[in-house]
């Protein structure tokens, strides 16, 4: 062998840095475990294995821990002399990362809590049901630490053909058809990323990140357009994973048909796995071409957070499914919101201070979304189904008032104001005045849906009974004892919420990496 081609195959040895890929890896293990272990137990004993789920994901947020100090590498490239490559990555775990995997692991652990109710309930497989979620949520956690293209399409991949099964566990018609939807609007958004990241590959001739941001800027006159063009179709791609505008049109109907606590894992984990995996291709990768790509998401968040807002106010209350069918407008107003920040690193080459309020807000938006899907967990049915359920469930109620006004940004809800507040002054920092107003104005407009569904929760109950849990039941909701591990759910969600409005600097902390780092 010559020595050129001792060299060459050194360069592609790479390093493993094993507990920087513990949380997915441990996440990926436990899932496989519970499909094995499905195998085994009696029925009696099927229940266990949602613990089972819920345990391997509390081991994967402790593996978090020992990655706070630094950054650590994985499945890096070797120089010639037999040093890491930093520039050649596929795995990095900083501090964006990490804060990502925080809210996609602890997301699925409070949907896993969510989940044990709606299991028995709705006669979901549990086997299939965990592995499915735990399969989704270690892709999810991989995603944002995926450093060049190719992980980060199969990352995105895990985590969007579980979930196409987890929607379609539903035993009736709409469960396949909301399935049905969800899978023809992901093949499509995977084509065109496919399309734009071969695009990109033949311009620059790289999948890493770090190695395209520094050849774009030198691309061949013939092939600026190729990459270009690869570029935008890239981030259009991850735009249909967030249900941005105009690709959001399959998430009403998907989360609908959904069971709840899928529709919830979907609201928060499927949309920081989208969020972050955006972020991070246009931020690292195409940076040098920030002004176009930064005015076209300013654009898409506008539409987005406008369009949303707008169809959650056309909503009937009294519709069936209005409950869920309202939170999913209000997840396609907030994604446009958690776009705001990267648009304004567009404008910002070279600095990533705008990602710490997506990441901020994406960690605010999850707990108090989360919160408001464990109690339409419960009591499910219409908005109209909620009224007077403060005289019932004094405590679920006021637990749901709080989520409410948190996505509103009232008070007693600060973190949700506080969230709203560092996402404005990303846009006002970075000059993008215009769209700091439109995101002012939609505030406005979400004030109505969301105090109004507040406002039922004291008022007189129309009725005795309401449809509980999406099981049918006529029981009335008083007589209905709240299941445990979503009892466990809601009150861990209430608890971050409270906490994080009483000191909310918290949360900067963490994405600054003062706390968490």
């Amino acid at each position: 062998m010559t020595p050129l081609a001792v060299a060459a195959a050194g360069s592609l040895i790479q390093s493993v840095d094993w507990s920087a890929i513990a949380p997915p890896l441990i996440t990926a293990a436990v899932g496989l475990g519970v499909l094995l272990a499905d195998l085994f137990l009696p029925a009696p004993r099927k229940p266990l294995l949602g613990w089972a789920a819920v345990a391997g994901l509390a081991v994967a947020l402790l593996a978090l821990l020992p990655l706070r100090a630094g950054t650590h590498v994985a499945f890096c490239l070797k120089t010639v002399a037999g040093t890491t490559d930093n520039g050649a990555c596929s795995y990095v775990a900083d501090h964006f990362a990490l804060c990502f995997q925080l809210l996609v692991l602890g997301g699925a652990l409070l949907v896993c809590l969510l989940s044990m109710h709606t299991v028995r309930e709705q006669r979901l497989p549990g086997g299939e049901y965990w592995f499915l979620l735990l399969s989704s949520a270690a892709g999810a956690a991989l995603l944002p630490a995926a450093r060049d293209l190719a992980t980060l399409v199969v990352a995105l991949e895990v985590t969007s053909l579980p979930a196409f099964a987890l929607v379609g566990l539903r035993r009736d018609g709409r469960g396949g058809e909301a399935a049905l939807k969800f899978f023809l609007s992901s093949v499509a958004a995977t084509s065109v990323t496919l399309l734009g990241v071969g695009f990109v590959y033949a311009a620059t001739g790289s999948m890493y990140l770090n190695r395209i941001a520094a050849a774009l800027p030198h691309v061949p006159a013939q092939l600026k357009t190729l990459a270009l063009v690869g570029a935008l179709l890239t981030l259009v791609g991850f735009a249909f994973k967030t249900a941005a505008v105009p690709f959001h049109f399959w998430l009403p109907d998907t989360y609908a048909g959904a069971p709840v606590p899928v529709a919830a894992y979907l609201s928060v984990v499927g949309k920081a796995a989208g969020i972050s995996g955006l972020a991070l291709i246009a931020v690292i990768g195409f940076h040098s071409y920030g002004r176009i790509w930064g005015l076209g998401l300013a654009v898409v968040a506008a539409l987005t957070m406008t369009v949303g807002n707008a169809a959650a106010l056309r909503q009937r209350s009294d519709a069936p499914h209005s409950a869920v069918r309202l939170l999913a407008w209000s997840s396609i107003a907030q994604a446009g919101y958690l776009l705001v920040p990267i648009a304004a690193a567009g404008y910002r080459p070279g600095s990533h201070d705008p990602l710490g309020a997506t990441v901020a807000y994406a960690l605010i938006y999850g707990v108090v979304n989360l919160g408001a899907f464990a109690v339409v967990a419960l009591v499910a049915g219409r908005v109209d189904d909620y009224r007077g359920l403060f005289a019932e469930r004094p405590a679920t109620a006021l637990a749901l008032a709080f989520f409410l006004l948190c996505l509103a940004g009232l008070p007693p809800g600060v973190v949700g104001l506080f969230g709203k507040v560092v996402v404005f002054r990303a846009a006002v920092g970075s000059g993008l005045g215009w769209l700091a107003v439109v995101m002012a104005v939609n505030v406005v407009i979400a004030l109505y849906y969301y105090l109004m569904w507040t406002a039922k929760l004291f008022q007189p109950a129309a009725g005795a009974t309401a449809e509980g849990g999406g099981a049918g039941s006529a029981r009335p909701r008083s007589a209905r004892p709240l299941p445990v591990p979503l009892a466990v759910g809601l009150g861990l969600a209430a608890a971050v919420g409270v906490v994080l409005s009483v000191a909310p600097q918290l949360v900067l902390q963490v994405t600054t990496g003062s706390l968490f780092g």
